[in-house]
């Protein structure tokens, strides 16, 4: 309920029924029912005397309304207090906004708080805090079945959020569902289209121009079916939602791999691909498979040149890339007081890249002062009355349990080419020298959604700044990201831009840019060997520049500027000297900065675009000559038989992350558009039958070509197709456009060692089959040549494997198992022929 006003109105508005449970001044807990708008509360449990005395007193019904005053001269004699001041009894009542854009959208802890309670009644256990906020968001708590690792929990998130390449196809299948309206507050950030070429506003301009029909196709979209727009410009889609909508207790999912940042303001916020979220959109129950909880106990403190980074970056070394899979990370003990919101966000956000569902940390000090410097002290307050839901409870138990000193921890530094290869900053130039890596570094580059904050500009602006006071500038290119308008507004007042321009850094746009691919690189050739450093989360091979040879390091931002100043791998900054203009020798100090400005932040251009309250006369044009943007037709129906004789498009050897699948950079121009898009499948998987990325056997015409084009070659004559992949298959990016393209070219299954999260739900959500085998040595009988029939369709249950014999071209045959994690509801997905072709089958009914 809003604030009422000096009429005794009440702004917003809510079901009838809802409730929630407040405290007045510290008192008893009660429960208030919300009404439409312009009615009162009407209190529905107070503390047993004041019920009994306000129910003997109220002749009030939940249909016959007594006058606002009167309503309030009641409550005041149920609770004892003869001039209570109007305002301030509904002010202590009334609920709290879930953010400063949607007014009439409530937080819900009263309602975590039954279902928590419901559930640890059954469960009879304590329970983690990632557990808490989970099942405290049951769609049925009661009757909900709840194993870790086995059951799929049916879930009602509290919002969705959309970054504007995955945003395009989320919103063309939710145009596809027929539905008028978003069901829960949503919203689009528009970040992934800028490419970082010449600065921030020359970048920007550009952008705006060469996108426009995307971006209008998004922003009509959005105001057309009710979701908040954040213009280019605005900022990453990750620090946008810290800033304005993350909260302790929140259920969150969006449609990018790193949403998990929002862990850091005590939140589940959970990457997934665009059909999920069109689910939630759709005010459909969003399934998950209950998460196993990997608990990371913090003791120590940070103190120097270790910064929170260095946590993650030592986890991923311990869990590496598919250690987390199924599990969220839930990071706890003394330590944990040690780190900022902002540090703890940076720790959520890389625990992608080792797998994890997504990370999440306890509600405390640090949280409520980022919330309040956020403007939201409402919600910190509310979180403060509730905190023992958003926390562990003790006693919980964790499935897997690391412990990591924070006073013993070191700076890290991890790569090249996949984010799990960790080294002490100390150690990494020894190594590369080892290896044959390049020392000479040729970029450095701080920002991206996961190192962006106040505090990580600050304290790479301290390092920048004692350079120069020695006459020193950057030895390597030098780029800076501002991680929101917000941010790069803040930093030009308080002068930490400047700094880091005088070091000899450029600043980028507030977007994505070099850290997905967005950088229009120039000083090396396609093929040079060369080393950059970044304070990304990210370093797949090509993953920053499109190079091969590029060997990327992540690590924290501060010493990603003390690298670029120094210009090698081989500077530890905690030991050895730089040389000043004057000859003589320095130290770096290990740099201090503060946690948020101590003056309030610059918000500076305003970005956002409300939905209109009415958008019946909205229009929303898709041209059918666009090469942007595609209106998406439903995939065919499962015929009901076997797979018979399946041509194996690729059998891929080692890591096939979704940018080898579906590559970012300068395909993300065609995220609007599958046709167009497909034309990238597969083009970074390496081909075990040659060694080489994008060529492929034509199994009829027996030529090699590129995978897209024996793929369309296939379809075109009726051939469907498999792909054999290896272990962590679809790791990264949820973008499901790695699982659209397969089944728009006439792919059927996807057999593998393992399987990424998102990947394998993104593949079961567009019809296909993501299949593993049951014995892992299995992958070696297959070969490219071979063909593939799986059988026990007709009988698909869960947790019944299928039948996959192998037909060799000698005329020999092996047959093996394959199993799979669907349930009864994703099988009916795979019948449909996608889960958005069953939710219309479900709506005709």
């Amino acid at each position: 309920m809003g604030t009422p006003n000096s009429s005794g109105s009440s702004h917003g508005s809510s079901a009838q029924g809802a409730h929630t449970t407040r405290r007045l001044c510290g008192g008893p807990a009660f429960t208030v029912l919300r009404f439409s708008s312009g009615r009162a509360p009407y209190p529905k449990a107070l503390s047993a005397p004041c019920a009994r005395h306000f129910q003997a007193t109220s002749s009030l019904s939940v249909h016959k309304m007594a006058p606002y005053s009167l309503l309030v001269t009641r409550l005041q004699k149920a609770l004892g207090v003869r001039q209570y001041h109007v305002a301030s009894v509904l002010c202590q009542r009334a609920e709290v906004a879930m953010s400063h854009f949607e007014p009439s959208e409530y937080i819900r802890y009263d309602l975590l708080e039954k279902n928590i309670n419901v559930v640890r009644k059954r469960l009879n256990r304590p329970l983690t805090l990632s557990e808490k906020i989970v099942y405290g968001h049951l769609d049925d708590p009661a009757h909900q079945e709840i194993e870790r690792g086995k059951t799929y929990l049916r879930l009602r998130p509290d919002r969705v959020a959309m970054q504007d390449a995955t945003a395009q196809m989320a919103m063309l299948q939710f145009i596809s569902s027929g539905l008028p309206k978003v069901a829960v507050p949503s919203t689009i950030h528009c970040d992934h289209l800028i490419e970082a070429q010449l600065g921030g506003e020359k970048d920007l301009r550009r952008a705006k121009d060469i996108n426009q029909e995307v971006y209008n196709f998004l922003a009509t979209a959005g105001a057309k079916y009710g979701v908040g727009f954040w213009r280019p410009g605005s900022g990453i889609i990750h620090q946008i939602i810290l800033e304005n909508y993350a909260y302790p207790g929140v259920l969150l999912i969006g449609t990018d791999s790193h949403t998990p940042n929002g862990g850091g303001l005590g939140g589940i916020c959970i990457g997934v691909g665009g059909a999920d979220a069109v689910d939630v959109m759709a005010g459909i129950p969003w399934e998950l498979k209950c998460p196993k909880v990997i608990g990371v106990k913090l003791t120590g403190s940070l103190s120097g040149w270790t910064s929170p980074k260095d946590v993650i970056l030592k986890v991923a070394g311990i869990l590496t890339v598919k250690g987390g899979t199924g599990a969220i990370v839930e990071y706890h003990g003394p330590g944990v007081d040690s780190v900022s919101c902002t540090g703890m966000a940076t720790i959520c956000n890389m625990g992608a890249e080792i797998g994890a569902t997504t990370s999440v940390f306890p509600y405390n000090h640090r949280m409520k002062k980022y919330l309040s410097k956020t403007g939201r002290a409402d919600i910190a307050n509310l979180a403060d009355e509730f905190k023992d839901h958003l926390v562990p409870d003790p006693g919980c138990h964790y499935d897997q349990l690391i412990e990591i000193n924070l006073s013993e921890l070191k700076p890290h530094i991890n790569g090249p080419f996949t984010p799990d290869l960790a080294h002490p900053v100390a150690e990494v130039g020894s190594v590369a020298e080892k290896e044959g890596w390049p020392l000479d570094i040729r970029v450095g580059l701080i920002g991206s959604c996961t190192n962006s904050s106040y505090e990580d500009m600050g304290r790479s602006a301290a390092v920048a700044k004692q350079a120069l006071a020695h006459g020193l500038k950057c030895k390597s290119q030098f780029t800076i990201t501002p991680g929101s308008e917000q941010i790069r507004a803040t930093i030009e007042r308080d002068g930490y831009a400047q700094i880091l321009r005088d070091v000899g850094g450029i600043v980028l746009a507030n977007a994505c840019g070099p850290c997905i691919g967005q950088w229009d690189r120039k000083d090396i050739k396609k093929g040079e060997k060369n080393t950059i450093v970044t304070s990304y989360n990210r370093n797949f091979t090509g993953r920053n520049d499109a190079n091969p040879e590029t060997h990327a390091f992540v690590t924290s931002p501060e010493i990603v500027t003390a690298l670029a100043i120094a210009g090698t791998l081989k500077f530890n900054p905690d030991t050895d000297f730089l040389t000043g203009k004057d000859g003589k020798k320095f130290k770096l100090e290990a740099p201090d900065a503060d946690e948020l400005p101590r003056a309030d932040f610059d918000p500076g251009q305003d970005t956002y675009q409300h939905p209109p309250k009415d958008s019946s006369g909205q229009r929303v044009d898709v041209s059918p000559t666009s090469q942007r943007l595609q209106l998406l037709e439903p995939f065919d129906k499962w015929d009901g038989k076997d797979l018979e004789d399946l041509q194996i498009l690729i059998k891929v050897k080692g890591k096939c992350t979704t940018d080898h699948i579906s590559a970012a950079g300068p395909w993300l121009k065609f995220r609007g558009h599958l046709d167009n898009i497909s034309n990238n499948l597969l083009i970074g998987a390496v081909n075990i039958e040659n060694g080489k990325a994008n060529s492929v056997r034509n199994a009829v015409t027996q030529e090699f070509g590129p995978v897209p084009d024996t793929a369309r070659y296939y379809k075109a004559h009726g051939i469907r197709w498999v792909v054999i992949g290896d272990e962590n298959y679809g790791e990264g990016s949820s973008r499901e456009h790695a699982a659209l393209e397969p089944r728009h070219l006439g792919g059927r299954a996807i057999i593998t060692k393992s399987f990424a999260r998102i990947h394998e739900t993104n593949l079961k959500k567009q019809g296909l089959l993501p299949l593993t085998f049951a014995d892992p040595a299995d992958y070696n009988k297959i070969h490219p040549v071979d063909k593939l029939t799986i059988q026990g369709l007709k009988d698909f249950a869960p947790g019944k494997p299928l039948k996959c014999i192998i037909k060799h071209p000698n005329g020999t045959q092996e047959t093996i198992l394959l199993n799979h994690t669907f349930n009864e509801t994703q099988i009916e997905w795979f019948r449909a022929g996608s889960a958005l072709n069953r939710m219309k089958e479900l709506q005709q009914k």
